[in-house]
């Protein structure tokens, strides 16, 4: 029954995702909240054919979701989108700002620090307003403000330890230093809604920039006379990709080129999703701008601008394992492992380990998800025969 905390439990009979490879007609024993490598002889067995069980996805860029925005919305509101995304896999989420006011961001970091303290979020990022206006995406272009480390600073203070990532045009003055101060305070510096030269990104990795917002996506194209950001991003091993694998941002064959350049332990799938996700079509908010999603996709009113998406993980990872032909172990690295490991969280989760969390999830045969459980208690049950 959905709800309950498994005291000891074993899910039988399924593939198994490990950080060494699958394992066929494999185990998962979860005592109490987390897994364990034995099981008493009257643990509780959940026998899983045709299925597959994978670790918990990790999302460490998301907006909102079932009608609630992270940016905005009250704590039962916030609550009720981390809930959602749980419903579809995620069982350990970062909350994505927009930009907005200086002051109203720091609020909104206090906010949001106490869901980290109590476990209910991993961390907050903040993307904007430290952002290019020429590519800046569905962000007010009146709210936008170059990258002043002092800025930076207070925003990352106003999280309380709670801040873990920063998106940044990190060619706008008071780039280059703001990643280095970031660096410093160990959050992730992003690259991300910048209109960045090669070279300038080249630089801006150098200072300590360990990822890539949304790769493709809010950046120049890639040209061959003027390469810009997306050639440094790829050729260096120091970044990890976000991609969003919703078939809107992204067409396959550059999904495809993302992970043939980067390798599976540099790219991490994210949603991006903003408060539709699991809701539905219908007028939105985003920050101070007006968002209409029709047929599953996010523009802006007023300019037709792609607007984050409506996308869930479970959706991310059969898209990418049945239509991207991405092999399972690689799509597992991308959205479980390799955010987890950014997070610096991967002592707890984003692998199927004795002594982490028991995040995991179940998906059928077709990679649609039967079920979902974190720290041992089952969000949702799978049916079994």
């Amino acid at each position: 029954m959905a709800g309950r905390a498994a005291d000891s439990t074993v899910l039988a009979g399924a593939r198994v995702v490990l950080p060494t490879g699958t394992v066929e007609d494999g185990r998962v024993t979860v005592e109490s909240t987390r897994i364990s490598d034995s099981a008493p002889e009257d643990a509780r067995v959940i026998d899983l054919p045709g299925h597959w069980v994978v670790p918990g996805f990790v999302d460490m860029h998301n907006h909102g979701g079932g009608g609630a925005s992270f940016t905005s919305g009250t704590v039962d509101e916030v609550l009720h989108g981390i809930r959602t995304h749980r419903e579809h896999g995620t069982t350990t989420l970062v909350a994505s700002t927009v930009t907005g006011e200086m002051d109203f961001l720091a609020r909104r970091a206090g906010i949001l620090s106490e869901l980290v303290e109590q476990g209910d979020l991993a961390g907050i990022h903040f993307e904007g307003p430290f952002i290019s206006p020429c590519r800046k995406g569905a962000h007010s272009e009146q709210l936008l403000r170059y990258p002043d480390p002092a800025e930076v600073r207070k925003l990352v203070d106003a999280g309380r330890g709670a801040a873990r990532m920063v998106t940044l045009a990190t060619e706008l003055p008071g780039g280059l230093d703001s990643v280095r101060l970031l660096a410093d305070l160990g959050v992730i510096a992003a690259i991300g809604h910048t209109d960045a030269t090669y070279e300038q990104t080249v630089e801006a990795i150098d200072a300590g920039a360990t990822v890539a917002t949304h790769l493709f996506n809010a950046m120049p194209p890639l040209a061959h006379r003027e390469p810009g950001p997306i050639a440094a991003l790829l050729e260096d091993d120091r970044i990890t990709v976000e991609l969003i694998n919703d078939g809107t941002h992204l067409h396959p064959a550059i999904l495809e080129l993302a992970y043939r350049h980067k390798g599976a332990g540099r790219v991490a799938l994210i949603t991006d999703a903003m408060d539709a996700a699991g809701f539905g079509d219908g007028l939105y908010d985003l920050g101070p701008l007006a968002v209409e999603v029709r047929d599953g996709v996010a523009r802006l009113v007023e300019g037709g601008s792609i607007a984050g998406s409506t996308l869930t993980l479970d959706t991310a990872f059969r898209r990418a394992v049945t239509i991207d032909r991405i092999p399972v172990e690689d799509v597992v690295r991308s959205i479980s492992a390799n955010p987890a490991r950014l997070l610096g969280v991967d002592d707890r989760v984003g692998s199927l380990e004795p002594g982490k969390d028991a995040d995991l999830v179940v998906l059928d045969e077709e990679f649609v998800l039967a079920g979902v459980m974190r720290k041992g208690e089952w969000i949702i049950e799978p049916k079994t025969a």
